[in-house]
């Protein structure tokens, strides 16, 4: 009987060790971005449309005129299908301002989830992270969403 209990023991913490390092090895990133939201306005410089999160990497000039490579990290392609994005709304080359919150140490990289913001050269938002406390936008181009 004991043999028996401290085995399920042992099983239990062995598969809340394996699934709890699953779980944060995806979304573990609490404390690693500012809270304040930083905007840069730079060229386009690649889109790259992958699952689980897309990249928009921008040219940016610094302060001393330095070309920066700066990459938000955005939802899925499909997350991005529903907000229109094509070869004609959003491509390299293109001016665009990207919001959303730094990493703490520093880098040139930003998540570009909780109120995130991507505006094209003429002020239109062709991007939205999901606002807190509101569920995430599915954009104008998504399928509407239907009740279970």
């Amino acid at each position: 009987m004991t043999r028996t209990l401290a085995g399920g023991v042992a099983c239990a913490v062995w598969l809340f060790v394996i699934a709890g390092g699953s779980l944060r090895a995806h979304h573990g990133d609490s404390g690693r971005y500012e809270d304040k939201l930083t905007t840069v306005k730079g060229t386009v410089a690649e889109i790259i449309l992958v699952n689980p999160h897309s990249t928009l990497v921008l040219d940016v000039k610094d302060e001393s005129g330095k070309i920066v490579k700066w990459r938000g990290e955005l939802g899925s392609a499909v997350q991005l299908r529903g907000w229109c994005w094509n070869n004609e709304v959003i491509k390299a080359g293109d001016t665009v301002s990207m919001k959303g919150r730094r990493l703490k140490n520093g880098s040139p990289y930003m998540t570009l989830s909780e109120e995130a913001r991507v505006v094209d050269a003429s002020g239109k938002e062709i991007y939205r992270g999901n606002d807190p406390g509101k569920p995430g936008e599915p954009g104008p181009c998504a399928p509407p969403r239907t009740q279970p």
